[in-house]
């Protein structure tokens, strides 16, 4: 094969499998895409990033200057989280459980950006700890739930009091099945924009279309014939 792509939990694990890593797999520590080369290499890469912020480009939506708040810290969210700091968000908050595997990796997230991104201020705390959740959904710009909540069998359930949704803010999922989880529903019957998980999908896949073939995919088509 010429590549593949990877998805959770295994994105983590892999970026320890291959010969070599990007630059931006290597500073996320992840990689949800793996190109062989023609003598076997195997080389790790992280599109979910830049799909991710690819796709609220696409809502009209920009990083620069903004305040966010992100739910989780595994593959899918460190690499979002580096992206948009890259990219100029002016204040990230990250929210994860503590004792759980990822909080660790949070932290080491909030290191990497504090030393090669220091215009961007970033900080973690408990994912359970309701009042510093409520207090940064107060001043955020951007709310992404980057958590397997939301998705099968966490359908229905949701990481956010809907009480906490304001008019002028944007709500993103990174989960794109079902396509509107129970945190986009409500954000939306709050006013909010919001912006699904299905767009980052297709995103991530431009990118790694042309790491696998070096041609662009015809992204209108595809949009037309499988995502809408």
């Amino acid at each position: 094969v010429g590549g593949f792509n990877i998805t959770m939990p295994c994105k983590t694990a892999v970026s320890e499998c291959v010969d070599e890593l990007s630059p931006a797999a290597k500073m996320i520590g992840a990689c949800n895409t793996v190109t062989v080369g023609a003598d076997g290499k195997l080389t790790g890469h992280n599109t979910d990033g830049i799909g991710f912020v690819r796709n609220l480009a696409k809502h009209g939506i920009s990083i620069k200057g903004k305040k966010m708040v992100v739910l989780g810290a595994g593959g899918a969210a460190t690499a979002l989280t580096i992206q948009s700091a890259l990219d100029g968000a002016a204040q990230i908050r990250i929210f994860n459980r503590k004792g759980f595997t990822f909080y660790p990796n949070a932290e080491y997230t909030v290191e990497k950006i504090k030393a090669n991104i220091p215009g961007c201020d970033v900080s973690v705390s408990d994912l359970l700890d309701s009042e510093a959740l409520a207090a940064a959904v107060a001043e955020c710009d951007i709310l992404v739930n980057a958590t397997k909540v939301g998705m099968a069998p966490l359908d229905g359930q949701t990481l956010i009091d809907s009480k906490l949704f304001r008019p002028e803010m944007v709500v993103a999922d990174t989960v794109y099945n079902p396509k509107e989880t129970r945190m986009i529903l409500e954000a939306k019957a709050a006013g909010c924009t919001v912006v699904g998980g299905i767009g980052m999908l297709l995103q991530q896949g431009v990118a790694a279309f042309n790491l696998f073939t070096g041609e662009n995919m015809p992204e209108e088509e595809v949009q037309q014939k499988f995502f809408s």
